[in-house]
């Protein structure tokens, strides 16, 4: 491996020179093959020499001939190599002087071997001192050592894979050309592509379940490293392999992975992110969903191109392969399980043409053989049983890629727009929706089925993307600023709102897409504000409209019936977590509103009444949202006593994932109201439950007026001011604000025993 020091001083430029020469070497082998085919050659071609003598003369010309052409395609092939050698090391050793150089700007001294020791002769004594007893000072030299090691160890694997080709290149690749050991006619100027046939024998062996050497697995793990991002190198490689031994090859890795611990795991585990990053580079297409979705015109012009003639002979194989069954009949696993599995591993992005050929490729596959992706039997430790759900995952970490599968509107413009319904099959039921794998059991009693419990976290998680145009957040993620959303994104959060409620049945939503549904539907904020306040003529609330709002720069937004989002609101709030987003995320958004007032009410006050009356129909629909789902729980739980410790979750310290960003004002004013919002929950839940028909709808609005009055404080109103000395005209504004939120509230507690079924 060279040393730092090494790179950073070797002279690239003797590389181009070397090529130079080879050129020029070929330049005289094409000489001397002119000069052999006048001079010799032709001596057995012009009819005047025959026989016996001749004819063996002739044949040994003709190879003599082939060797000075073969020579030719060797030298040129040698200084092809030389200058990719020579790209490859330049932008490298660029690399190591960037990261060497950003060592220094961080303070660092850079020693010949690339070791980092801060550099004390820039500082005073008395930050010296300080510098010196600096904890974290160890491992900040540790940090920068490393991140030049690491560019030094890139260029140690390019070193090893133009050995690898400079050697290959000058072998005979055809012994049986007439020739033992002569010049190459088959030598090719790629140094990826020597490196992908160096290691394809081992990969071979390995997918086979055979027994490789820990050399040969140290080379194929660096070959893979180096060129899992490179198009000639994967393709080479894949093409090679063919399918199935691809499928084969990920199935042995997990499983050894999973067999070994330590650096033999990580050693595994590495190659088959690599070979899974192989496969996302040899499958890139030209362009984008939106210019050529597959089944397009333009798409399968491209496939019959010769750019594309790797692409559709690979998935083509991929077809058969992935119906197949690569383990024992009565545990059956099929190559689109093993493959699917192989592509999660991946952290480098799939094309989003890929992705969705592939996904429909699945689909196809499942309507024609119904039980393709049920488990039988005890299913495979490390591997995705439903292939489908499991690239639906895969595709969530591109949110356009997610978008474009799911949008209802289809893909691509005039004669290539391709129709899908996709989110209808996936997220629907009946009516040729998709039925859900289950996982089946065989016994001396018969076949019992057993709902996958992973069923549809893949699914979950690309609607959150789709819909959002961000990959799914992580527990304790914060989200962005709500919106805006594209007409796609828009059109898919419609959709998926609309099937989901079908024939009214919103509350009911499975268990894995409530927290991803409910973090989706916290980014479209502002259009449930107003869906809800029935507050804007373009939202049409409360029956909704046929179609999203769109504008002409392409945002857009949801405009459902209120109906429809309470009641698909509910469903997600199932999980606690999920009720608490969208709990706080609707009364944050209704106070920032209501920050937006002006500082004086006005005549007639409506500057103020309004905001606040919409924050009372906010709160009274999430309030009886919130309400049903506890009267549900206890109906299978006993007793309410758990209430306030399940729907106060983030008041245990825990932060709300997915919350959005709003105005530092509205949540300065919500977190100082102490605005208690379980205990409304449970005081609206707890009226209802002992039908008090005169508090009914008007239980739990306790917390909405609190909040106004913190935000009447908070612009100078005096709250305690119960005779009105001071005579502000405010003060009369503050009054009609908590009025007209109580009666708001109150009706959209009416509206909410309409929608849930209550009355």
């Amino acid at each position: 491996m060279p040393t730092y020091h090494e790179v950073v001083s070797t002279d690239l430029s003797a590389l181009t020179k070397a090529a130079e020469r080879w050129d020029g070497m070929a330049e005289e082998f094409k000489k001397a093959e002119r000069q052999y085919k006048r001079d010799v050659h032709g001596i057995s071609l012009g009819g005047k020499w025959t026989g016996f003598a001749a004819t063996a003369a002739n044949a040994r010309f003709d190879q003599t001939l082939k060797e000075l052409q073969a020579a030719q395609t060797e030298a040129k092939a040698v200084a092809s190599l030389l200058r990719d050698a020579h790209t490859q090391f330049t932008e490298l050793k660029r690399k190591v002087e960037q990261a060497a150089k950003a060592a220094r700007e961080a303070g660092m001294h850079v020693s010949e071997r690339g070791v980092c020791r801060y550099d004390f002769s820039k500082t005073t004594a008395q930050e010296a001192n300080a510098i010196r007893h600096d904890p974290d000072l160890p491992g900040i030299e540790r940090s920068w050592t490393s991140r030049i090691a690491n560019a030094v160890s890139a260029v140690s694997d390019a070193d090893a894979g133009v050995e690898i080709a400079l050697k290959a290149v000058v072998e005979d690749s055809n012994p049986l050309d007439g020739t033992l050991n002569g010049f190459n006619a088959g030598a090719q100027g790629d140094i990826e592509k020597y490196e992908a046939q160096a290691i394809e024998d081992t990969a071979q062996r390995l997918a086979d379940g055979k027994k490789v050497s820990a050399g040969e697995l140290d080379a194929m793990q660096r070959s893979l490293r180096d060129n899992s991002g490179d198009p000639a190198y994967t393709r080479t490689l894949l093409s090679s392999l063919g399918t199935d031994a691809t499928i084969k090859l990920g199935m042995e890795l997990n499983e050894r992975a999973l067999d070994t611990d330590g650096s033999s795991r990580s050693q595994y585990r590495e190659i088959q992110r690599e070979l899974a990053n192989s496969v996302a580079t040899a499958t890139r297409v030209p362009g984008s969903i939106a210019q050529a979705p597959p089944g397009s015109p333009r798409f399968k012009q491209w496939l019959e191109s010769s750019d594309g003639a790797f692409y559709r002979k690979w998935t083509e194989q991929l077809d058969t392969s992935g119906t197949k069954n690569f383990a024992a009949n009565t545990n059956p696993f099929h190559g689109y399980q093993a493959f699917v599995s192989m592509m999660q591993h991946a952290d480098t992005p799939y094309d989003d043409q890929f992705l969705y050929d592939l996904a429909d490729d699945l689909i196809a596959a499942e309507k024609e053989k119904p039980l393709l992706f049920i488990t039988q039997g005890p299913g495979h430790k490390g591997f995705e049983t439903d292939a489908i759900d499991g690239l639906l995952g895969v595709m969530s970490r591109d949110p356009d890629a997610a978008t474009a599968f799911l949008d209802p509107a289809g893909n691509g413009s005039g004669e290539n727009h391709v129709k899908n319904d996709h989110l209808a099959y996936l997220l629907g039921s009946g009516d040729d929706a998709r039925e859900w794998p289950k996982h089946l059991v065989t016994g001396g009693h018969g076949s019992t089925e057993f709902d996958d419990y992973t069923s549809r976290i893949g699914l979950g998680a690309a609607l959150e993307a789709a819909a959002t145009g961000h990959p799914p957040l992580q527990e304790g993620q914060r989200g962005g600023e709500p919106g805006p959303h594209t007409a796609a994104q828009a059109r898919v959060m419609q959709e998926t709102i609309e099937i989901l409620d079908k024939d009214a049945g919103g509350e009911s939503v499975h268990p894995n897409l409530q927290k991803n549904l409910g973090r989706a539907l916290a980014d479209y904020a502002v259009d449930n504000h107003h869906i809800l306040a029935q507050n804007s003529p373009k939202y049409g609330s409360p029956a909704g409209q046929d179609d999203i709002w769109q504008t002409s720069g392409d945002e857009a937004g949801i405009t459902v019936g209120k109906d429809s989002l309470m009641r698909v609101m509910r469903g997600a709030s199932s999980d606690e977590q999920t009720y608490e987003l969208l709990h706080a995320t609707q009364r944050t958004y209704a106070m920032e509103q209501l920050t937006h007032a002006p500082q004086t009410s006005g005549e007639g006050h409506e500057s103020w009444i309004i905001p606040a009356s919409d924050m009372g129909t906010i709160m009274g629909a999430m309030n009886s949202i919130g309400s049903d789902v506890i009267l549900d729980q206890r109906d299978s739980e006993a007793a309410a006593a758990n209430d306030r410790a399940k729907y106060g979750y983030h008041m245990l310290g825990a932060p709300i994932t997915g919350f959005p960003f709003f105005g530092d004002t509205a949540q300065r004013l919500v977190d100082a109201a102490t605005y208690e919002w379980a205990n409304d929950v449970i005081a609206a839940a707890d009226a209802r439950a002992q039908e008090k028909n005169s508090d009914h709808y008007a239980a739990g609005v306790d917390g909405t007026g609190t909040a106004i009055d913190r935000w009447a404080k908070d612009r100078g109103v005096d709250i305690h001011d119960d005779n009105k000395t001071a005579h502000d005209p405010n003060w009369e504004a503050w009054q009609a604000m908590r009025r007209e939120a109580q009666q708001s509230y109150s009706k959209s507690r009416g509206d909410a025993a309409v929608y849930l079924g209550w009355e």
